[in-house]
């Protein structure tokens, strides 16, 4: 693999822990919110990663990671009795969210960590670039 392949491999990652972290960020954003029946309640959302390998990517030789689809967190949708909400069904229920924060947080440090990881792989990558470079120069 060339250095510049992992130029590509990181930043298809990088791609993907972004997209996962404004998935969390989203999540945590709607974990308060309430609705009048099941289906209308909030479900967290979870991204699913793909391995790309490099006959898919064209002409470069490495592979990479993109996000294949937004998938619903399936744990189940908590419902409380508060009759006198406007949203309450007529049974007087609400439903509310399936996030939990604890979750959530747990998410988004992971893939914090893994951003992080791989602006380190950049970083790396191109300080053996320019000693590459400087060698050849000297």
């Amino acid at each position: 693999m060339a250095l510049e392949d992992i130029f590509s491999v990181a930043g298809s990652a990088l791609n993907a822990q972004t997209t996962r972290m404004n998935t969390t960020a989203s999540n945590l954003a709607n974990a308060a919110t309430v609705a009048g029946s099941e289906d209308g309640a909030f479900r967290a959302k979870r991204a699913v990663f793909k391995s790309i390998l490099a006959d898919q990517m064209g002409d470069s030789n490495a592979g990479g990671i993109k996000v294949e689809k937004l998938i619903d967190d399936p744990s189940p949708i908590r419902k409380m009795s508060e009759p006198g909400n406007p949203l309450a069904d007529k049974d007087g229920y609400i439903y509310l969210s399936n996030v939990n924060e604890m979750t959530e947080m747990v998410e988004m440090m992971a893939a914090s960590r893994s951003y992080q990881n791989n602006v380190e792989v950049v970083n790396t990558t191109r300080q053996l670039m320019m000693r590459t470079v400087d060698m050849i120069k000297g």
